[in-house]
């Protein structure tokens, strides 16, 4: 059987209708919204969803200060790294050239010296009796010293 809801007048939220069984017509008032939301479940209060912003802004505060820590702490140790590789090349060219001086980190590359993004690796002298080199990041914050004898680094 069909039914035929025809409006009559509306109020608002609430009409009158008029339900059509076409064999009886029943006329009664109903609310338009009540298919919308459950009677008492309207949302969220305002208080509510400040609270969840300043939640969220706190732990925002907290977590950026952080990840910039992290990120410095992760370039310093590239420089580190780069800086015990630019060695253990040097300590490779010093066995096959024992007289030869290093100019600079060209000289390291065929004994397997690559250099990181960002890095600065610098030569003070650079021959076997005496090498000194800093290594640093464009975005660190350490500055690495290496000197022989004994490839001692600092900090």
């Amino acid at each position: 059987m069909g039914r035929l809801l025809k409006p009559i007048a509306e109020f608002g939220d609430r009409a009158i209708v008029q339900i059509s069984n076409f064999d009886q017509h029943q006329i009664m008032e109903v609310s338009i919204m009540s298919g919308f939301y459950k009677r008492g479940k309207k949302g969220f209060t305002l208080i509510e969803l400040m609270i969840v912003i300043a939640i969220i802004g706190i732990l925002a505060a907290i977590a950026v200060p952080q990840f910039t820590a992290y990120r410095a702490r992760g370039f310093n140790a590239s420089a580190k790294s780069d800086l015990k590789n630019a060695y253990t090349a040097a300590q490779a060219y010093f066995v096959d050239n024992p007289g030869g001086t290093i100019a600079g980190t060209a000289n390291l590359a065929p004994f397997g010296y690559q250099s990181g993004t960002g890095i600065t690796i610098a030569l003070q002298t650079g021959t076997l009796a005496g090498l000194a080199m800093t290594s640093t990041h464009s975005s660190g914050t350490i500055v690495y010293s290496l000197t022989t004898p004994g490839g001692t680094m600092t900090p």
